[in-house]
């Protein structure tokens, strides 16, 4: 009975392991889009995502970067398809006079149909967003530190209609929405003219 048990047990955290996958961007070529990544934007303007060499990459030595103006940068992994699961990213704020933001998105159709949840190191804040035909809407937002030139971790945890965002391993919000229901790619997002960098991009499903 214990072997049965302990057995199911390690099939279950092995299957979880199975599930997650992580991207460092380490064994990718500078200069270009990640290959097997949608680089693109929701509205106008020119986003910008390219692989690029950072000194300060929490994986070193590769980092993604967007330094376009589009209103809003989005970059999406194409082979995700998660219902219930996590979407986690380091990011780094580094300029923009307009917003420095670093987000990320799930149950994502296309690049005007998804969840978003971003900081922003302009305004101190974390908000939860649904973005439904290229309009974005806010439908819960906190205040919490958010330092530009630092490296930050946030994170979402989705199941049916309740996510929970956790930032720098402090959980700041608790929704509900019903916008989008069935299962999605994730990736990540900028906003305006905000120069971010992201590394070490997990999700998995639960």
């Amino acid at each position: 009975m214990k072997t049965s048990l302990f057995a199911m047990i390690v099939t279950t955290m092995a299957t979880a392991l199975a599930a997650a996958e992580t991207v460092n961007f380490d064994d990718m070529k500078a200069g270009v889009p990640p290959p097997g990544w949608t680089a693109t934007q929701t509205g106008s303007g020119p986003a910008k995502w390219s692989v690029e060499k950072d000194a300060s990459a929490p994986s070193k030595p590769n980092v993604l970067k967007q330094s376009g103006q589009a209103t809003f940068p989005v970059c999406i992994k194409n082979n995700a398809n998660i219902k219930d699961g996590f979407v986690q990213v380091k990011f780094k704020p580094v300029s923009g006079e307009e917003d420095q933001a670093g987000g990320v998105i799930w149950r994502c159709k296309d690049a005007d149909n998804y969840y978003i949840a971003r900081a922003n190191a302009l305004e101190d804040n974390v908000t939860i967003y649904h973005t439904i035909k290229g309009r974005r809407v806010a439908f819960k937002n906190t205040n919490t530190k958010v330092t530009s030139g630092m490296w930050h971790t946030l994170r979402v945890d989705f199941k049916g209609n309740q996510f929970t965002v956790t930032f720098d391993d402090k959980k700041v919000i608790e929704a509900n929405d019903n916008s989008f229901t069935e299962a999605g790619k994730v990736g990540v997002w900028t906003k305006a003219d905000s120069v971010t960098l992201f590394d070490v991009f997990s999700y998995g499903a639960k």
